[in-house]
């Protein structure tokens, strides 16, 4: 099996100048690259003393690897973006625990989720780089003997970060650098959306009157109202108000494109929020949309709901409970059991999701999907102690560096926070960057002509190398000093 372009974006992305003739070489169109899928037999448990079953047994992880750039001697980028040749390294992917081919069961039930967790999860990195062989690539290049360097994005920025406090999995004596991109360092109960400020009063103002007319049970008005987006069959206004929320991103699942998914390469981003918030925004709207706007003004004093023209069910308890293999299930029981994120409208001031939704909302899903099995079962709230105990806003490792863009949705509760306490001066063995106009790990995206990227990302890449070869440098030293002291440089 051949894996995707869209999963290898990150293996492929230039960074210096010497790949663009490495890759006239090949002659090779980068939507055209292939490569080969590798297994791995893991852990399906790393922790014996869980009381947990299948201590002793495993699952065929999968992983992809390319080693155009490698010499004897690189690095390997474990779930890479951009540096690999730069500094002559072999870039892999692993493929996370239940997700695409790795999933150590042929179904999802409460019990066989029990062991999909970050502490296995990151357990899996471990014993992956301890143990990986490269069919083709001559040498040994298991850690910690090779210097393996972590990036990860979002959710595996967060597992990235997490891998370098966990002691007992990456030894702190092991020379395990991270980069860590978009990570969410804090979990929190509640979480308000973000969006671009041209159209933000409007959706307050619909938000508004919708809350209203359910605050004052003005069923008719409610159903007229349901009618114009052909959702009248819903009868929770909490369905309801998920579906509409669809363009800024719904609770737990959406299927447009955000404002997360804006992004400044092309070949990944969308500009559908852009072209829905121009949509809600219009002052020429046609009058066909516009009169939209007064059909039901007669339910709030005459004002009309300017912008709904433009604007324009999840209650099945059987359809949750269906133990199939899919991401989507595997992404919901991790979000009910550790990482929580629920989306769910302020408690005061104006909101862009309707007040009806809160978390009992999306809660009621882990009911539906995960009932209690005979050795596990998820809490009644997501235990969000296990991101925090690593550290929150006041994260920090040798050789670990924090990249965030500052028009991320969720850089509220990333290390570069408004929220968080002054930092200390970036160094080489503490460095962080907060990218001016950046997005969602924006710096997770590359061409292969670095030249011609927009500056703000071409100098976060340009960072990222300077960063990665400083670290490589003091490589030999530390193993040095490591073999002199009589340790041995083992897995």
């Amino acid at each position: 099996m051949k894996v995707p372009k869209a999963l290898t974006a990150a293996l492929i992305t230039a960074t210096l100048n010497g790949v663009r003739a490495r890759h006239r070489e090949r002659d090779i169109p980068r939507q055209d690259l292939q490569y080969e899928a590798h297994y791995f037999q893991q852990r399906i448990n790393h922790f014996p003393d869980n009381k947990l079953p299948f201590v002793n047994e495993t699952f065929t992880q999968r992983y992809y690897f390319d080693s155009s750039y490698y010499k004897p001697g690189g690095p390997v980028y474990l779930y890479i973006s951009g540096e690999t040749s730069a500094t002559n390294g072999v870039g892999v992917i692993l493929e996370n625990r239940y997700y695409g081919a790795s999933y150590p069961f042929n179904t999802s039930t409460t019990d066989q989720l029990a062991f999909l967790n970050t502490a296995q999860t990151i357990a899996d990195n471990s014993h992956f780089a301890q143990n990986a062989v490269f069919p083709g690539i001559g040498g040994d290049l298991k850690a910690p003997g090779t210097p393996w360097i972590l990036y990860g994005g979002s959710l595996a920025g967060a597992q990235t970060h997490s891998q370098s406090r966990n002691t007992e999995i990456f030894y702190t004596e092991k020379y395990a650098p991270q980069v860590s991109s978009s990570t969410i360092c804090v979990l929190e109960s509640q979480f308000n959306s973000s969006a671009a400020r041209d159209c933000v009063s409007r959706i307050n103002n619909i938000i508004d009157k919708f809350d209203t007319l359910v605050a004052k049970n003005r069923t008719v008005a409610i159903k007229r109202l349901k009618a114009l987006f052909g959702l009248e069959d819903l009868t929770d206004h909490r369905d309801f108000a998920s579906a509409i929320a669809d363009p800024i991103g719904n609770p737990g699942n959406y299927f447009s494109n955000t404002w997360q998914e804006l992004n400044w390469n092309s070949s990944y981003g969308s500009h559908d929020f852009f072209y829905f918030c121009g949509n809600v925004s219009n002052i020429d709207a046609p009058k066909e949309i516009s009169e939209i706007d007064y059909s039901l003004s007669n339910y709030t004093n005459g004002e009309p709901w300017v912008g709904l023209g433009g604007y324009a069910g999840t209650q099945n308890q059987s359809a949750w409970a269906d133990i199939t293999n899919s991401a989507s299930r595997s992404y919901l029981y991790t979000s009910c059991t550790e990482q929580g994120a629920y989306i769910d409208a302020p408690k005061e001031g104006p909101s862009l999701i309707s007040r009806v939704i809160d978390t009992s909302y999306e809660q009621q899903w882990c009911t539906w999907a995960f009932p209690k099995g005979a050795h596990n079962q998820v809490p009644s709230s997501p235990n969000l102690d296990v991101y925090n105990s690593f550290g929150d806003f006041n994260f920090t490792a040798d050789r670990l560096a924090f990249i965030d863009g500052d028009q991320d949705v969720w850089n509220g509760l990333c290390y570069h926070s408004p929220l968080a306490l002054t930092r200390r001066q970036t160094s080489d063995l503490h460095p962080e960057l907060l990218v001016t106009g950046a997005g969602h790990h924006w710096d997770s995206y590359g061409i292969l002509d670095v030249e011609s990227e927009p500056q703000f990302i071409r100098e976060a890449h340009l960072w990222e190398i300077r960063t990665v070869k400083k670290w490589l440098r003091e490589f030999d030293s530390w193993k040095s000093r490591k073999i002199s002291n009589g340790e041995r440089i083992k897995p």
